[in-house]
């Protein structure tokens, strides 16, 4: 009885935190939801949905000229940029454009080398003290998963960076503070990272706000979930199959007991 009341008070406990985090989450703004070629990374009623590689392109470009400025991706390396279809020249190319710290050579000595595709994406930072330091204090989040690790995931990314505003009157702005309509408690670090026009796509596509927003986001869902299109064909197999084999079950069934009454 003793370990039943405290398993009843344990669970009694555990609705009580559920219900005080939904009602915290109700204070969390809610960014518009947006359509998504790929249908959403954690989707489970897009199985014949895969991401626009155009626009994942498109997404690097941003990332590279303005996010990776102060974001790193140590997930990714070079290589894997063929997979959203970049050339083996032009990987070897993005590669070479950053200087890797390699090392130590037959000196003892660090040195600096430029890229190849078997490297880790450019850290911006030597490591999370510089990081922190180069930023108020707090080093800028990783994004090799940030669209996972987010509630709301691509909806969130991409009005996080569509949502900078004017704080309205009255709102108290803590120093080095920005407003930002879909941030929790709408006081963000960061700056306005996306303008209109702020970089020129080489494909030539308007690189409007929302464009560029929409662009990278979909970048960074491709890198939180590079197999996502695989492991839809795989489960659309496998639920063939389940189908099938019922079917074959059943049929079985049926003629095992058919003189059965």
């Amino acid at each position: 009885m003793r370990r039943l009341r405290t398993l009843i008070a344990a669970g009694v406990l555990s609705i009580a935190g559920l219900t005080a985090g939904a009602q915290a989450a109700g204070d969390v703004p809610v960014p518009p939801a947006e359509k998504w070629a790929h249908g959403g990374v954690n989707s489970f009623l897009s199985f014949f949905k895969g991401y626009d590689y155009a626009a994942v392109q498109r997404g690097f470009q941003v990332y590279k000229e303005v996010c990776s400025a102060c974001h790193s991706m140590h997930l990714l390396h070079y290589r894997n940029l063929h997979d959203i279809g970049f050339t083996e020249e032009e990987v070897k190319a993005i590669a070479a454009s950053v200087e890797i710290t390699d090392g130590p050579n037959d000196q003892g000595e660090m040195f600096t080398r430029p890229g190849i595709p078997s490297d880790r994406f450019h850290n911006p930072f030597p490591n999370k003290q510089a990081a922190a330091a180069a930023n108020g204090g707090k080093a800028p989040p990783d994004l090799s998963l940030i669209v996972k690790a987010r509630a709301h995931h691509e909806d969130y990314i991409h009005g996080l960076l569509v949502g900078y505003a004017e704080a309205p009157a009255g709102f108290d702005m803590p120093p080095g503070g920005n407003y930002n309509k879909y941030f929790p408690g709408h006081a963000i670090a960061m700056a306005q990272p996306l303008y209109e026009n702020g970089i020129t796509y080489t494909d030539g596509t308007a690189a409007t706000l929302d464009q560029q927003a929409r662009d990278v986001t979909q970048f960074l869902a491709w890198a939180a979930e590079p197999k996502l299109e695989e492991r839809r064909r795989v489960g659309i197999m496998v639920i063939g199959f389940l189908v099938v084999f019922a079917g074959i079950m059943y049929a079985a069934k049926r003629r095992l007991w058919a003189d059965v009454h």
